[in-house]
């Protein structure tokens, strides 16, 4: 929603939209009204049915009046920062990088500089428009604190082709986690929807009831001593924090994790010969080592790798060096 003027417009529901959901029917109405930035407006009651506010959930009846008011969008002018952007691969339509953790990717409350897209509003000055004003090129993402392989979009052609496979799953993602516990088997498939956490809003969940389906495959490379795993697992969908809440699900989560992993505490009463080395861990041990996709341009299968960083590394070297002792 780029348009810096306000607008309302009267929608008159009939026999044909009954029983929709009101978020659906206005993103489909309205051409530059995302489903969630209409979720927004319901929230905010710029949006009403019959003259009354209702809740983004609000099926449709037939004769309904929706007026929607879309208040002005406050300009955000994001200034382009010089970075050095570890870039694997570019060409005219995409930029392949290995994001560092700790990089944010795009502006956000608490993050309103410093980001991805700052760095490459500075590398390549005519990013793709589609992503917005405040995610200019932005594709896919990565935690904050998740490294390994990212793909951009530089004009709006890229942007719908490499959006399109991200869409119907067709893109190769596989990284690597250093996990707590030893998991039964060499491989397994954890197919359990993902929805937003019930109380805690800004964690997910697996929501049985409720939750998009999440399929995530997993297969054993190592087991350090009896505490640690380290797995290589492919993602088949992409939802929030997929690969963290599967894990932990399983109650096997990620080394490191502020969010979904055991306290700082579970080393000295579980691993406390290894106190020292996990003083050293900052972040979730979680890199995207894999990512493969068919090139706008030509039309052809591409496929890029990444070593691990050097904290996972030496993480891992560590640990092992501890359990070999033993």
């Amino acid at each position: 929603m780029d348009n810096e003027s306000s607008r309302t417009s009267f929608y008159s529901i009939t026999a044909e939209d009954e029983n929709k959901r009101i978020d659906a029917f206005l993103a489909s109405q309205v051409k530059d009204l995302t489903r969630s930035r209409g979720q927004s407006l319901i929230r905010n009651g710029n949006v009403k049915v019959n003259n009354l506010s209702v809740k983004v959930s609000y099926r449709l009846k037939t004769g309904d009046l929706i007026s929607l008011f879309i208040p002005p969008v406050l300009p955000w002018k994001l200034q382009p920062e010089k970075m050095d952007l570890p870039i694997v691969h570019e060409d005219s339509s995409i930029i392949v990088l290995n994001k560092p953790p700790g990089l944010v990717i795009h502006p956000a409350p608490g993050h309103k500089d410093g980001t991805l897209v700052h760095g490459l509003l500075h590398h390549c000055r005519d990013l793709s428009g589609i992503g917005g004003i405040l995610r200019p090129g932005i594709v896919h993402r990565l935690d904050k604190d998740t490294s390994g392989l990212m793909v951009v979009a530089k004009n709006d052609y890229a942007h719908g082709f490499l959006s399109g496979q991200f869409k119907k799953g067709t893109v190769n993602k596989r990284y690597i986690a250093l996990v707590h516990g030893i998991l039964k088997g060499k491989d397994g498939e954890i197919d359990l929807p993902i929805s937003r956490h019930p109380k805690k809003r800004k964690e997910m969940a697996v929501m049985l009831s409720k939750g998009k389906r999440a399929l995530t495959f997993w297969q054993k490379k190592e087991e350090i001593g009896d505490r640690f795993t380290l797995l290589s697992v492919i993602l088949k969908t992409g939802r929030t924090h997929q690969i963290r809440v599967h894990l932990a699900h399983l109650g096997h989560p990620v080394v490191g994790d502020p969010v979904y992993g055991p306290k700082k505490n579970w080393w000295k009463t579980h691993c406390p010969r290894a106190i020292d080395i996990a003083s050293n861990i900052k972040r979730q041990m979680l890199h995207a080592e894999l990512l493969g996709f068919v090139h706008p341009d030509s039309g052809t299968y591409c496929e890029f790798t990444t070593p691990l960083p050097d904290d996972i590394e030496q993480i891992i070297k560590g640990l092992t060096s501890i359990f070999s002792l033993t």
